[in-house]
C-alpha cells in the first residue's frame, strides 16, 4: 500500500523542513542581535575615541569641541587616570560624585574589568593616561573573569554540529513516538476507503483517534452493501418480470398475428379491411420484434447472453445481412449500397456471429423504420489502426443535432417522437451498444455525410 508510506514521508518531510528553517532563523537572529551589540558605536570603540580626542597641555587634558558636544548629549560620563599619579586628571561634567578621584593598581585592575561602584566601565588609552567610559548602572551587563579552556574552544566548531544533530534526532524521536498513534489508525482508514469502492465489506476497528472517521467508514460500507442487495434483488426482480411478460405476451400474440394473416388473405373481405389486416400483422410483427429486443437487450444488461465467441469475418457476416435485407426489398424503396473497397476481402474479428448479424440487422431496421418514405442505406467497411469498423447511413429524415446531442447522452438511447409514442432509435440501438460493450468495441452515432442517420461500430481485429 503506497498511501501511508507517502503519508509518513510527507510529515517527514515537513518537519525536517521546518527544523531547518527554524534553525536558520534562529542563527539569523543572533547574527542581528550580535551585530547591534557590537556597532562601531560601542563602548569601548568610544572609549578609544574619547583617548584619541584628548590632548594633554600644560594645564591639564582638552577635548576638542564635538567630541564635548557629543559627551554632553550622551548618557554616560568618562574620567581619565594619570599614569604616575593615579589621580583623575580629566572628567565630564556629569561625573558621578561616588565615583573616587584617585585610584589604585587594584581599582584600575577592577575597572577595566568591570564596574566601578556598580557602574559598568570601558578603559580607552589616552596620552599619558587611562581614560575611563562609564555608564548607569541598568545599561550593560559584563562578565568579568571570561576565561576558557583552549582544547573546548578548538573543538567548538565540532562540538556544535553533534549537538545540533543530537537535538535534531531527539525531536525526529518524540516526533515519531507521538504521532505513531496516528500513523497506525491511518493505515486502517486508508484500506477501508479504498475497499469501498471495490464493493468489499469494511468493518474496522473504533478505537484510537480516528475513531469517529472508521465508525463513518463502517457505516457507510453497511449503507453500501444493503443498498447492492437490494439492487441486485431489483435488477433480478425486473429481469424475471421482463421474461416473464415477453412469454405471456408471445402465445397470444401469435394467435392475433397468425388470424389477422388469413384475414388479409381472404378473398371475400373487401380490399380495405385487407388492408386493415395487412396494418394489424404489420405492427404486430413488430410488437414481437420489440418483444425479442428487449429480452435480448435485458440478458445483455445482465450478462445472461453467453457469448460464443470464434474468428469470425466481418465482411461475410454483414455481406449476408445486407442480401438478406436486398431480397426483401421488392418494391425497391430501400436500396442498399455497398461501399465498401473492393480490395477489401478479410476483416477477421473474435466474435459471436449471431450477435454481430443482430448489431448490423438492427442498423439497417432503423433505416427503414424511420423513413417510411424511403431511403438510400449506405453500409461501409474499413480496417485501421487494428481495428474493423462497419459504417450504416442513409440519406433520409436523419435527426437534428438536438436530437444527437440526446441519443450521446441518454444511457439508453431512447428518443420519442413529439407526435406519437413510438420509440425513435430507441431499443435497436440500446442493443447494439450492448452487443459492442460485451465484444469490447465502440458505437458511434451522428450525421450521414448523405444528409441522414449514421451509426459506426468499431471492433478490434481478430489479427492481434
Amino acid at each position: 500500500m503506497k498511501s501511508v508510506p507517502k503519508l509518513i514521508r510527507r510529515f517527514v518531510g515537513i518537519l525536517m523542513i521546518s527544523s531547518v528553517l527554524i534553525l536558520i532563523l534562529n542563527l539569523v537572529l543572533l547574527f542581528v542581535v550580535g551585530m547591534s551589540q557590537t556597532a562601531s558605536g560601542s563602548p569601548y570603540t568610544t572609549a578609544n575615541e574619547i583617548g584619541a580626542a584628548l590632548q594633554r597641555t600644560g594645564d591639564g587634558y582638552v577635548c576638542d569641541a564635538a567630541l564635548s558636544e557629543r559627551l554632553e548629549q550622551g548618557e554616560f560620563w568618562a574620567l581619565c587616570i594619570d599614569d604616575t599619579t593615579h589621580q583623575v586628571v580629566w572628567s565630564t561634567e556629569n561625573l558621578p560624585d561616588e565615583i573616587p578621584r584617585q585610584f589604585s593598581l587594584a581599582d584600575v585592575s577592577k575597572l577595566t574589568l568591570g564596574y566601578v561602584k556598580d557602574y559598568p566601565t570601558y578603559a580607552g588609552e589616552a596620552e599619558g593616561g587611562l581614560v575611563v567610559l562609564g555608564y548607569p548602572k541598568d545599561r550593560y551587563w559584563k562578565s568579568m573573569w571570561p576565561t576558557w579552556d583552549y582544547y573546548f574552544i578548538a573543538n567548538l566548531p565540532k562540538t556544535v554540529l553533534c549537538v545540533l544533530a543530537v537535538n535534531i534526532l531527539f525531536i525526529f524521536l518524540i516526533y515519531v513516538i507521538a504521532n505513531a498513534g496516528l500513523l497506525r489508525s491511518v493505515r486502517p482508514i486508508v484500506e477501508g476507503i479504498q475497499a469501498l469502492p471495490a464493493g468489499e465489506a469494511v468493518c474496522l476497528r473504533e478505537k484510537g483517534l480516528l475513531s469517529e472517521l472508521a465508525a463513518s467508514i463502517n457505516r457507510t460500507s453497511e449503507i453500501l452493501r444493503s443498498q447492492r442487495l437490494q439492487l441486485r434483488k431489483k435488477e433480478t426482480a425486473r429481469a424475471n418480470w421482463i421474461a416473464g411478460v415477453s412469454h405471456d405476451i408471445r402465445t397470444p400474440l401469435s394467435m392475433v398475428m397468425g388470424y389477422a394473416g388469413q384475414l388479409k388473405e381472404d378473398p371475400e373481405l373487401t380490399e380495405e379491411q385487407r388492408r386493415r389486416a395487412a396494418v394489424i400483422v404489420r405492427q404486430s410483427r413488430r410488437m414481437k420484434n420489440l418483444i425479442d429486443d428487449l429480452n435480448l437487450a435485458s440478458r445483455l444488461e445482465y450478462n445472461m447472453q453467453p457469448n460464443h465467441l470464434a474468428r469470425e469475418n466481418l465482411i461475410s457476416i454483414v455481406r449476408q445481412v445486407v442480401v438478406d435485407f436486398m431480397n426483401l426489398d421488392i418494391d425497391g424503396r430501400y436500396p442498399i449500397h455497398w461501399e465498401t473497397d473492393e480490395s477489401l476481402t478479410v476483416c477477421p474479428v473474435n466474435a459471436d456471429k449471431a450477435l454481430l448479424q443482430r448489431a448490423v440487422s438492427n442498423l439497417i431496421q432503423n433505416c427503414i423504420n424511420h423513413n417510411e418514405q424511403g431511403c438510400n442505406i449506405y453500409v461501409r467497411l474499413t480496417a485501421e489502426d487494428g481495428k474493423c469498423c462497419v459504417a450504416v447511413a442513409d440519406d433520409g429524415a436523419g435527426v437534428t443535432d438536438e436530437q444527437l446531442d440526446k441519443l450521446k447522452s441518454a444511457p439508453h438511447y431512447m428518443v420519442c417522437d413529439s407526435d406519437n409514442v413510438e420509440q425513435r432509435h430507441g431499443l435497436g440501438l440500446l442493443i447494439v451498444k450492448q452487443i459492442m460493450d460485451s465484444h469490447g468495441g465502440e458505437t458511434t452515432v451522428g450525421h450521414s455525410e448523405h444528409g441522414g442517420f449514421s451509426v459506426e461500430l468499431s471492433l478490434p481485429s481478430g489479427s492481434q
